[in-house]
């Protein structure tokens, strides 16, 4: 995990990350912190653009770090007139260069992700039986396993058709050819059947199921995921066009590549303009800064809502078994009546208190963020990186968020400028470092006069 952070006004944009980095491995997982980290990267040498990773810092086993420098050499003097632009030719190079990603990779991408995918599908058959068994708790064991075998195909049938329904509502994954799922089939067909075979060979399969099931299998890498999985990354793009006034950021979690396709979501985008004259935009852990922003832990604040809803549910049944006069239909129908104004109060309670915290801690804050210069910008970015970091660091929690800060910022006549940046080397003893980097920038400034 890692704690990172986007802060827009209408003159600039403010990046913070810290150098905490988390690898997954068969045996379980290691927490990195070290000045070689780097989750902020300018994606061009010469226009005010910038790119943030998190999540995986691999991309199908490639680092991201690498995978950026790469686009960023083709790129070369190469501008674009938005920022949408420049995501969308990021993306187009990524399915463009799919020399980077062999099909063996692609195989075990695909092998990985059906797998999760439909153990959470099976995770969502269990809770359905779980319900049942609540339910039915005051029969007997063999009553209930009864009526288990009796509904368990129709669950099925029901979440498998739920789950296809979602898929082929969700967002078509763009420029995807027509016979992609053939394709699919063709190559990873005899991987769904056996993540099939291995996952769900202990429930009842009718032949119409499990063709539902591996039709879903097909259908999971056409669409834009809507949740992310393990082996996401998240990746912001964030800056200014040729053309674009104001700064704006597009937001993607970037899956795998399946039969030579970017297999990929769309996060969320924001755009400064007139109306809107800033922004702050918190990555991976966000809990701190919901808490600096809104006055109230995230959590805390899941916790208080369960706790009302308990409350507005459960109060009206206590009145009304309370009143002996009443008789039983009496008391069911006073009863769905109250039920029905208690989810209104409910609803009118939560929104009252959303409102009261916009008005009181979001909307001050927002208001003079819009104000900032640049320099300030920067050191409310760290800030809020260093305030999540010293969270992390006194509790018993791993310390997923800690290291060195970099912070850099990006304007429209600026360009991309570090603020803090560590290095994993001696930048004194390293002059050829810089060196070469100026003659690149030098010749490539010669070519476009040319």
């Amino acid at each position: 995990m890692t704690a990172e952070i986007i802060i827009m006004n209408r003159e600039a944009v403010a990046l913070a990350a810290d150098s905490a980095s988390t690898i997954k491995g068969a045996r379980g997982q290691k927490i990195f912190t070290s000045p070689s980290i780097n989750k902020i990267f300018a994606l061009s040498q010469y226009s005010p653009v910038g790119i943030m990773v998190y999540g995986t810092a691999n991309f199908m086993k490639v680092p991201w770090e690498i995978i950026i420098k790469i686009y960023r050499s083709k790129l070369k003097n190469k501008k674009f007139n938005t920022l949408k632009e420049y995501s969308d030719d990021f993306l187009d190079f990524l399915n463009q260069h799919t020399n980077l990603f062999p099909e063996s990779e692609q195989k075990i991408y695909f092998e990985r992700y059906i797998s999760s995918y439909f153990l959470l599908i099976t995770a969502s058959i269990k809770n359905k039986i779980k319900q049942l068994i609540t339910k039915n708790k005051n029969l007997t064991t063999k009553e209930i396993e009864d009526i288990i075998l009796k509904e368990i195909e129709d669950i099925i049938s029901k979440i498998l058709k739920e789950y296809n329904r979602k898929l082929k509502e969700a967002e078509t994954i763009p420029n995807l050819p027509k016979n992609h799922n053939e394709q699919c089939k063709k190559n990873y067909g005899k991987i769904i059947e056996k993540a099939k075979k291995d996952i769900f060979e202990k429930l009842p399969m009718t032949q119409s199921l499990s063709k539902l099931l591996i039709e879903i299998g097909l259908n999971v890498f056409s669409k834009m995921p809507k949740l992310v999985s393990p082996y996401s990354s998240g990746v912001v793009i964030t800056g200014f066009g040729e053309k674009d006034l104001f700064p704006s950021f597009q937001s993607f979690f970037i899956e795998g590549i399946i039969n030579n396709i970017l297999h990929y979501g769309k996060y969320g985008e924001i755009n400064i303009n007139f109306e809107v004259g800033s922004s702050i935009v918190p990555l991976a852990q966000k809990e701190m800064v919901f808490n600096f922003m809104e006055g109230v832990n995230p959590i805390y604040e899941k916790e208080i809502n369960k706790i009302f809803s308990q409350i507005f549910d459960e109060y009206p049944k206590i009145i009304i078994e309370s009143i002996n006069k009443l008789k039983n239909e009496e008391k069911t129908e006073l009863k769905e009546k109250l039920k029905a104004m208690s989810n209104e109060w409910k609803e009118k309670n939560i929104k009252r208190r959303k409102e009261y915290r916009r008005k009181k801690f979001v909307n001050p804050v927002i208001n003079t963020v819009t104000m900032l210069p640049k320099d300030e910008l920067a050191a409310m970015a760290e800030s809020l990186v260093s305030l999540t970091s010293l969270k992390k660091s006194v509790t018993i929690e791993a310390p997923t968020v800690a290291g060195p800060i970099d912070v850099a910022i990006i304007s429209k006549g600026d360009g991309f400028i570090w603020i803090k940046r560590k290095y994993y080397f001696k930048a004194e003893l390293n002059p050829r470092f810089f060196e070469k980097y100026k003659k690149e920038v030098k010749s490539d400034k010669r070519v476009q006069k040319k």
